[in-house]
């Protein structure tokens, strides 16, 4: 085996975009991979100083949705700028935008599902960043990608990961298994 010096190489990555507000009310979003779900109803996102961490100081709402094969480019754009210095950022993604129902925050509609959060805690504040855990309110998806059982479809939702090996996006395939249930073979 080859080793590695460490590396933020914990696989698979979401690619996470987070939607806030700021003082006036506009809507901004950041791409965010270092994050996940911290316990049954709260998600965790390690974050540095970003226009959306200003805003989470101001209104502690936001929303996160999932990047799809679909919206790869304008999520990845909305990572490779700053909402500081780019006052037409969301403009340029094209996205459909709307308040969210149960936050104040916006939600990005090209996105198939969407956390509703209120921060809960951030740990570890610094002048560097800190991990913000969420709780979730409420999760929205659009009908299209409900399944037959009313739930959501995430195998139909082309959702991403980010590998960051080799700073890569990669489509989440099919259904190979089923949880919970498959490793039985071996009782």
């Amino acid at each position: 085996m080859k080793s590695f010096k460490s590396s933020a190489w914990v696989l698979p990555q979401p690619v996470l975009i987070i939607g806030t507000y700021n003082q006036e009310g506009k809507p901004n979003a950041m791409n965010a991979a270092w994050g996940g779900q911290w316990d049954m109803h709260e998600i965790m996102i390690s974050l540095s100083p970003h226009q959306t961490t200003d805003n989470l100081a101001v209104n502690g709402e936001f929303t996160v949705t999932f990047a799809t094969a679909d919206t790869l480019v304008a999520a990845d754009y909305v990572g490779l700028v700053s909402g500081r210095n780019t006052p037409d950022k969301m403009e340029k993604t094209g996205w459909s935008i709307e308040k969210a129902p149960n936050v104040n925050a916006p939600v990005f509609l090209d996105f198939p599902m969407t956390l509703e959060c209120r921060v809960k805690e951030k740990i570890g504040e610094s002048e560097s960043g800190y991990n913000l855990v969420g709780e979730i309110v409420n999760i929205l998806c659009d009908e299209k990608y409900l399944a037959a059982d009313g739930k959501p479809d995430v195998e139909q939702m082309g959702l991403l990961t980010y590998d960051p090996v080799h700073f890569n996006y990669i489509q989440l395939g099919r259904v190979v298994g089923k949880a919970f249930a498959d490793g039985k073979q071996l009782k």
